[in-house]
């Protein structure tokens, strides 16, 4: 079984029961990550592979601090020996420093899994920046807006993702410019 398959079984497994809609989402930043191929090249499977389980510290089978980028991480690489590279993806997926340091476990997330390289950390950001909680494709503008209004703009996630919001529009900026402008999703 390839990475993506055993990517897509696990998150499937962890996911589609008890967070349909979550695993709804996963599949949508996936098909975005797989729209990427042309400007990730080798690295596209391991794209998917980390877009597809990103969110599986949500999982309540998972879930042992709360912060679902540390928890997905630290069970992928503890329990099921995947890929250190799309260990460190999960860890970091959409600008997680951030959320960890609202939450007081920046130390343990920064220093558990290093960073992996910034175009790939970009991609994944722009994967889950642009689908919705629903699975579809959406403007960074309006997914910003809607985790805003979701969580509310008071709580450690809604101050999280404000503090995040300029490093998360760079992140889409810079993707939507390697793609090239005849390539830009919307």
């Amino acid at each position: 079984m390839n990475l993506t398959e055993r990517a897509y079984g696990l998150a499937e497994s962890l996911l589609s029961g008890p967070l349909p809609r979550r695993w709804s989402h996963s599949l949508g930043v996936a098909e975005r990550a797989r729209s990427l191929q042309p400007i990730l090249g080798d690295d596209a499977a391991l794209m998917e592979a980390a877009a597809v389980l990103h969110d599986i510290g949500y999982s309540p089978a998972i879930a042992s601090t709360g912060f679902h980028p540390l928890d997905g991480a630290r069970f992928l690489r503890d329990q099921e020996g995947v890929d250190e590279r799309v260990v460190r993806l999960v860890a970091h997926h959409s600008c997680a420093l951030l959320e960890a340091e609202e939450r007081g476990l920046r130390e343990e997330l920064a220093g558990e899994f290093e960073l992996e390289r910034p175009d790939l950390v970009d991609a994944l950001l722009f994967c889950d920046m642009t689908t919705t909680p629903d699975g579809e494709p959406t403007t960074s503008d309006a997914r910003l807006a809607e985790i805003v209004g979701r969580y509310g703009a008071d709580t450690i996630v809604g101050r999280f993702i404000q503090r995040a919001t300029p490093e998360i529009q760079a992140a889409v900026h810079r993707v939507e410019g390697r793609l090239g402008p005849v390539r830009r999703i919307s």
